[in-house]
């Protein structure tokens, strides 16, 4: 998950980092800091450096806090991703002159980029996925590896739920139809005519909860369809195009 960007950065192992493993994880977190982003002086890093401190996670925390990072000391995969992108982006402030050789061509073919929208989005970016994870928790979409499917849910779901239209349709007074209780058998016998009147009732608020939701799973089913359909999204491979 992790492994461009450490390459990116010359870190000893990219390919077998470990970020389940607490000393492995820690003693990264100190290596990024010491040799990349430095957002602290020598001097402020002792607590961050004493990784077998039973407190090393409160220090930890606060450095999160320190470098405006938008995720929390329970996301971890995430705060990696950001603090990464945030290397990145300082190791090549410290050598532009090194990489702008490398820039992308600016007379690229604008016109096939144009043709899908999110080719054009830099989805190493640490203020794109703090944005995209935002909005997924902000409208309780569930949490993917790949951002952009992420990304592609959230359009999903304000097309077909957020739009203009949409929320007016919802808005609409609906007027419910008069029912017959006689010609629903309730199927048991409570003793009192006013009790099973209620339970006929309650029934059919029942059956039409049940409806509304089955609704709701043929929508969620069709959304996940129409992101898993794409084919210009390849999920093993971990990215979108071609």
């Amino acid at each position: 998950m992790f492994r461009r960007k450490l390459t990116a950065l010359d870190y000893h192992n990219p390919a077998g980092f470990n970020c389940k493993d607490e000393t492995e994880f820690r003693n990264f977190i100190v290596w990024l800091e010491d040799q990349k982003i430095r957002h602290y002086k020598i001097e402020e890093r002792g607590n961050l450096r004493n990784i077998h401190s039973n407190d090393w996670p409160k220090f930890f925390e606060k450095y999160l806090r320190d470098v405006n990072c938008p995720f929390k000391i329970q996301d971890r995969q995430e705060a990696i991703d950001w603090l990464l992108g945030l290397a990145v982006r300082l190791e090549y402030g410290d050598n532009a002159e090194k990489y702008k050789d490398s820039a992308p061509d600016k007379n690229t073919d604008n016109a096939a980029k144009n043709a899908e929208p999110l080719i054009n989005l830099d989805v190493t970016n640490p203020d794109f996925k703090a944005g995209v994870m935002a909005l997924a928790n902000l409208l309780q979409i569930q949490r993917h590896d790949d951002y952009l499917v992420m990304l592609k849910a959230i359009r999903i779901l304000v097309q077909e739920r957020l739009t203009q239209d949409a929320v007016a349709k919802a808005n609409q007074i609906k007027e419910g139809l008069p029912v017959a209780l006689g010609e629903h058998i309730l199927g048991f016998d409570t003793g009192d005519a006013v009790l099973n009147e209620a339970a006929q009732i309650l029934r059919l608020l029942h059956i039409e909860e049940l409806r509304e939701l089955q609704t709701k799973i043929n929508e969620a089913i069709v959304a996940v369809q129409a992101i898993i359909a794409d084919p210009k999204t390849d999920h093993r491979l971990g990215k979108v195009g071609r």
